[in-house]
């Protein structure tokens, strides 16, 4: 089973696996099935944060694996925009490159450079993200390997272009309207970063495709 924040995490891996089916999933508000070297695949994604993933995973479900994954923003200063971030039970057969290290989660976006060190030092995490410790507590619950495999949207050495923690819904979900109006009362900044940071994710979307096309876990 694969679990992201949003449909689009997923796009490099649909991109690559062909038809995708879709599941009338209860909570999920994104579900497909694919199929993967003969095995089935579920995909789901319900939002950022641990709530959002606690609504998808109430009862349990019979399978043999959780991958959380998804963009995250880079801790260690080593990492580039693509660069795939592994962190979980074993490493898996892949003929790709990744980096294995921790992950940092939780339920906050991490906005600037300096709290971005401040985690690394804290942690010793190399990457951050919302949903992998919350994926990880259903991986236990339900006795199965998880994994977390992230790719890079957003350098160490770079801010975000806003801090979009303001700009959650009660649910945790983000709220696209209002990113939009903080983005036009600064169009001539906000808006080029914004576009930067949709670019970024476009090529971590499109690594992480070519991630999973060339691993067995």
């Amino acid at each position: 089973m694969l679990v992201a924040a949003e449909a689009r995490e997923f796009s490099g891996i649909l991109k690559r696996f062909g038809p995708a089916v879709k599941l009338d999933w209860k909570g999920a508000r994104f579900a497909r099935a694919i199929s993967k070297d003969g095995d089935r695949w579920l995909l789901a994604a319900n939002g950022p944060g641990p709530r959002c993933v606690e609504e998808v995973f109430r009862k349990k479900m019979e399978v043999s694996g959780i991958i959380n994954t998804g963009f995250c923003g880079a801790l260690d200063p080593a990492l580039r925009i693509g660069d795939v971030v592994v962190w979980g039970d074993a490493p898996p057969a892949c003929g790709g490159r990744y980096v294995s290290g921790a992950i940092s989660s939780s339920d906050r976006v991490v906005v600037t450079v300096e709290e971005k060190r401040r985690l690394r030092e804290e942690t010793g995490a190399i990457a951050a993200e919302m949903e992998a410790g919350a994926v990880k507590k259903i991986a236990e619950r339900w006795s199965v390997p998880f994994y977390s495999v992230r790719a890079v949207s957003d350098r160490a050495d770079e801010d975000m272009p806003l801090d979009f923690n303001l700009y959650r819904d009660g649910a945790g979900r983000f709220s696209l309207p209002r990113i939009a109006m903080a983005a036009m009362s600064r169009p001539f900044t906000r808006i080029p970063a914004l576009k930067r940071l949709e670019a970024n994710c476009n090529v971590a979307s499109e690594s992480l495709g070519a991630f999973f096309a060339d691993c067995r876990f």
